[in-house]
């Protein structure tokens, strides 16, 4: 028998703020004595806050993705009106139970316009919801934590912002053995982090976007498999079809044959070039698309900076298991089970 603190890394899909509270094998917040925070709560509403928060919620963590009601039939599933931050049931297909994505909208009835900052903060940062609950672990907070402690503070800020929305959803009802690891404790502060050259920046953002949590395959308990970070294989089922996650390494098996322009090109229009592939709606780049060229660009050094892995994953051609990550998808016959590369 799995206990409930098995990590559930196998149902994490994506770089989403998703206050998702569990129901049953509920897990009370940690003993550890909290940090004194060099943050002040209640946090001050600044302009300066109310634009980098839009900033990276929009366009770097894609919270509204998961947090809103999403249309899964328009060419570039956009958010319906009026829905954003209300939160949604999300339809991944091999969960375990129903999976909510929390009303995180200032709504005092039906979303979160009784939590105070501190409530947000210790969600995004350890795990826990308003009552103590653990968070499902599709709830990136393991990246969030790793924030700024001022971009946090400005995500929470621009939240707390945005219209409420009336909108009541039923509770997340999972099997207890998916609620992964025990949450965190709480963390230190981080008033600064290193962004000094475009490769550092990029680790940064792709950090705060966890794309490592959709492009790096697992084993069937959740656990990231070594030696395959960034290499594609991680398959999603939901509304938008079925499809593998790319392997994005600098391997020729990945995205090599990328330059800079390609990258930008890719996120900003979700087509591998005018004309070409499309890439399936799934990978939020209708939401990174928002980044700066200077971000962007950042995000691919940091790529380009990887271990290049050698793994064949392409959803064009017909699934096929893989030796290597042990799951069906394009090519996968094709790959060698322990290859070093």
């Amino acid at each position: 028998m799995i206990s409930c603190q098995v990590m559930a890394r196998h149902y994490t899909v994506f770089p989403l703020a998703i206050a998702l509270l569990v129901t049953g094998c509920s897990t009370a917040p940690p003993k550890t004595e909290a940090p004194k925070r060099a943050l002040t709560f209640p946090l001050e509403r600044t302009a300066a806050r109310l634009e980098r928060g839009k900033y990276l919620v929009n366009n770097v963590v894609g919270c509204f993705m998961c947090h809103s009601q999403v249309d899964w039939n328009s060419a570039e599933t956009p958010i319906m009106e009026g829905t954003m931050g209300g939160g949604s049931i999300f339809p991944l297909e091999g969960l375990p139970g129903r999976l909510v994505a929390s009303n995180i909208s200032p709504d005092p009835d039906t979303g979160a316009g009784k939590w105070s900052d501190e409530d947000f903060f210790r969600a995004m940062t350890q795990g826990l919801g308003k009552d103590g609950r653990k968070l499902f672990d599709m709830m990136p907070f393991r990246k969030l934590r790793a924030l700024a402690d001022e971009d946090l503070a400005s995500m929470i800020v621009y939240v707390r912002s945005i219209p409420p929305v009336k909108y009541e959803l039923p509770k997340t009802e999972l099997d207890p053995v998916v609620l992964g690891a025990p949450p965190l404790p709480p963390r230190q502060d981080i008033p600064t982090v290193d962004t000094s050259d475009p490769v550092k920046l990029g680790a940064y953002l792709a950090n705060a976007s966890d794309c490592a949590g959709c492009h790096t395959p697992s084993t069937p308990d959740g656990v990231p498999i070594p030696g395959l970070d960034f290499a594609g294989g991680f398959v999603l089922v939901g509304p938008w079809g079925k499809v593998a996650s790319a392997n994005i390494t600098p391997d020729p098996s990945g995205i090599s044959y990328y330059d800079e322009a390609t990258f930008l090109n890719v996120i900003r229009t979700g087509h591998l070039a005018k004309g070409g592939r499309k890439i399936n709606n799934i990978m939020p780049w209708r939401f990174f698309r928002g980044m700066t060229d200077t971000d962007l660009k950042a995000v691919f050094a940091y790529l380009k900076s990887l271990a290049p892995v050698s793994h064949r994953v392409d959803n064009t051609e017909k699934p096929t298991r893989c030796k290597k990550c042990g799951v069906e998808h394009g090519l996968g016959h094709m790959n060698e089970a322990n290859a070093k590369k």
